[in-house]
């Protein structure tokens, strides 16, 4: 199956038997760790670029602004949000789904401050799209890893699983979609808010792939999202 047209996640060795196992294998923890690690360093490099912040934070820039309450609850107020729309599409909330939010926020909140910021927009963007693609290889790892996705990705595999439609323009549908609700808002959309959108999705494909190989697995040895 090529690179930018994954329908499943792959199963590795040390992926977990089942996303709710509360006893998952050290090496499953250890690079579901990596994965969110990954993913939150992405996301710093995008805010340190200065050129546009991801989708999801223009909405809650844009629920914050509409609302009332400062990004960080509206951030909250959003997952909580995209969790109660996994009900109709029977995802299951893992160890994976809570490390989520307190991996990513605390690798962005120390890394950020030792990330450089260029003065050149070339560079700037580049940073950027670096910073796609490592939240996508990020994603990649901790979704195979199958201890439960981040509210976001639950979102994505629920409705990938009901579409059958590939990970990537999916994923560049729902990103496109939250960006314009957060700019209808009110929040502050850049060109790194587009690169983000229209890249994070053959960025996670890419990283299920690439974990795959890795992981000596063929993609037909996969579960469905």
């Amino acid at each position: 199956m090529g690179i930018f047209a994954v329908r499943s996640i792959p199963v590795a060795g040390w992926s977990s038997w089942d996303p709710f196992n509360l006893r998952p294998n050290p090496k499953t923890v250890f690079l579901l760790a990596l994965g969110l690690f990954l993913f939150g360093a992405g996301e710093a490099m995008l805010i340190a670029a200065g050129v546009g912040v991801s989708p999801w934070t223009v909405l809650a820039q844009g629920v914050g602004s509409t609302v009332g309450i400062g990004i960080g609850v509206a951030t909250f107020a959003v997952s909580v949000l995209v969790l109660l729309l996994w009900i109709p599409l029977r995802q299951r909330i893992g160890i994976g789904t809570l490390l989520n939010t307190v991996i990513i926020s605390a690798t962005i909140e120390y890394l950020l401050p030792f990330l450089p910021s260029f003065d050149s927009f070339g560079v700037s963007l580049f940073q950027a799209c670096l910073g796609t693609v490592v939240v996508g290889l990020g994603s990649g790892i901790y979704l195979v890893a199958n201890l439960g996705p981040g509210p976001r990705d639950g979102l994505m595999t629920g409705l990938q699983r009901v579409t059958g439609a590939p990970v990537a323009p999916l994923r560049a549908v729902i990103e496109l979609t939250v960006v314009l609700a957060g700019w209808s808002l009110g929040g502050t959309v850049g060109i790194g808010t587009v690169v983000f959108a229209l890249g994070i999705g053959p960025a996670v494909s890419a990283g299920l792939y690439l974990t795959a190989r890795c992981s000596g697995v063929s993609m037909n040895t996969s579960r469905g999202l």
